[in-house]
């Protein structure tokens, strides 16, 4: 537990009851309860510090870009909608911060390989790149290099966007890479052969949550790889969030939990917090929720032992590098 969070066996006991109920523990009551009962302090400073965030220009990646400017951070702004990303950069620089945009849709790997020769011709050392980019969608679609939509933006892109910037990684004093994953992924085991869904077995929130699960998957894999003293990767669950995304994507689901979803400012908390922490505290690998490291798994029917842990771990690299080969 790092040096700003701090918790009394009641905040222990209460932050064990709210994660056994899910409710308790995703939606508002999470952090409201946690961070009194555990005394969380505010983020530290991070001046000096680039940060690489995707999906900056609305809901959740908006938070974190405007929340990591004004800690002092110079943020790469990463979204496709280019007003909106001039909106986000014009906001964080009147509120004295540091910010610039780069438009890139990543659901195309061309597009997301041109984005990162930009990114590291302008900054040779980054230490911070945040996957956050990603959607739901009812409706089946493929990537321009024919992947299944939800897998090429949520798991595809940045392992390539990350695979292509590793030297700029490695550069900065053990940088971290932080992947916004979903409680959603709870729900579904990681099969690498079910990832992609076809035509006719295809919906939308089982295709995002296996998606979700997999990007849990490889941030262990990528932790499991990394040399001592090398990045640190994190999976951070934001919890409940109340985001435009999810009013469309969700509309029953933001309709009846509306007064309980996070604001997009507790969504971000933890993301902000192992951002700004100090290089490598707290360790990487894991998946993260309310400045605590959670369980990968809630369901027994999701479930894998170890050594099969780290053979999908090892199954998806192989499968993402072969996928990504010809853009890097």
């Amino acid at each position: 537990m790092s040096a700003n969070t701090r918790s009394s066996p009641t905040g222990q006991w209460i932050d064990n009851a709210l994660e056994t109920s899910v409710v308790g523990s995703f939606t508002k009551l999470g952090p409201l309860l946690r961070r009194r009962f555990a005394h969380w302090e505010g983020p530290s400073d991070a001046s000096g510090r680039l940060v690489v965030v995707t999906g900056a220009s609305s809901g959740l990646g908006r938070e974190a870009a405007r929340e990591l400017g004004a800690l002092g951070c110079t943020v790469v702004c990463v979204g496709r909608d280019e007003a909106r990303l001039k909106a986000i950069v014009e906001e964080i620089s009147k509120a004295g911060g540091n910010a610039v945009a780069e438009q890139a849709d990543l659901g195309d790997l061309s597009k997301t390989a041109d984005l990162a020769r930009r990114v590291a011709a302008s900054y040779p050392s980054i230490d911070i790149l945040i996957h956050n980019a990603g959607a739901l969608s009812n409706t089946r679609r493929l990537s321009p290099q024919g992947h299944e939509f939800t897998v090429a933006v949520q798991l595809l892109s940045p392992y390539l966007l990350t695979e292509l910037l590793r030297p700029q990684l490695h550069a900065a004093t053990q940088s971290k890479v932080l992947t916004m994953t979903s409680g959603g992924m709870y729900t579904e085991r990681f099969d690498l052969e079910t990832l992609e869904m076809s035509d006719a077995t295809y919906k939308g929130a089982v295709a995002y949550a296996r998606a979700k699960r997999a990007q849990v998957v490889l941030t262990a894999a990528w932790q499991r790889h990394e040399p001592e003293n090398g990045t640190d990767f994190y999976a951070v669950h934001p919890g409940w969030a109340k985001t435009p995304g999810v009013a469309e994507s969700l509309p029953l689901f933001n309709k009846l939990l509306g007064p309980l979803l996070r604001s997009p400012a507790e969504g971000v908390d933890t993301l902000v917090w192992l951002a700004t922490s100090p290089p490598g505290e707290p360790q990487g690998g894991g998946l993260w929720l309310d400045r605590k490291q959670r369980p990968i798994y809630r369901l027994s029917r999701t479930r894998a032992d170890g050594p099969t842990q780290e053979r999908q771990q090892d199954d998806l690299l192989a499968w993402l590098n072969a996928a990504t080969a010809a853009y890097r």
